[in-house]
């Protein structure tokens, strides 16, 4: 239809064009679907999410799937964690609050470990060492420091920067002398 005035046919005839490309009654509709959590499906809370993971630090995997289970947090979610992600998702990018809370757990098993460890090895005397068999005393010693070797905190990589990045290049120089010498006669151009 152009721009402009027209006849009251051909605006007629317009709008029985429009008419006849109405929209049916099945096209148009919105259709809501579901996405998201499931219905009953709960985010768990970042303090149970401390605990797991701190459980499973301290006491074993074992230990944090019995706890996780209770719940009824799956397996895969109790290793994501103990490692310090909030979800399977997330598992490579570990949160540094939660990652702090485990190595503030690790810390105190350490230092517990480490007076026990102390405490064995100044148990070990000469006198005990004469008359005693000491093989207990020794293997006390060696599980505490397994023990702590296992607790040490882990450390995160550096979160991956974009950074930009300078490469310098710096060209040597030359004395005239390292140039080919070529000898050139002057003519007078006339």
């Amino acid at each position: 239809m152009p721009i402009g005035i027209v006849t009251n046919e051909d605006f007629e005839k317009e709008v029985t064009s429009f008419q006849r490309n109405e929209v049916k009654p099945d096209e148009g509709l919105v259709k809501e679907e579901s996405h998201g959590r499931n219905p009953g499906d709960n985010n768990v809370p970042e303090s149970l999410r401390k605990i797991i993971g701190e459980e499973a630090v301290i006491n074993g995997r074992q230990a944090a799937l019995g706890l996780a289970g209770a719940f009824g947090i799956s397996a895969s979610s109790a290793s994501a964690y103990a490692r310090g992600a909030t979800s399977t998702a997330t598992y490579a990018e570990p949160q540094r609050e939660i990652v702090g809370h485990l190595n503030r757990a690790r810390r105190r098993a350490i230092k517990k470990a480490t007076g026990t460890l102390n405490r064995s090895l100044g148990s070990i005397t000469q006198e005990k060492l004469d008359y005693t068999d000491a093989k207990d005393l020794a293997s006390i010693a060696k599980d505490m420091s397994v023990i702590i070797k296992n607790l040490e905190p882990q450390e995160l990589p550096p979160p991956d920067s974009k950074a930009p990045q300078f490469v310098i290049f710096a060209p040597q120089f030359k004395s005239e002398k390292s140039y080919e010498v070529i000898d050139v006669s002057a003519k007078s151009v006339d």
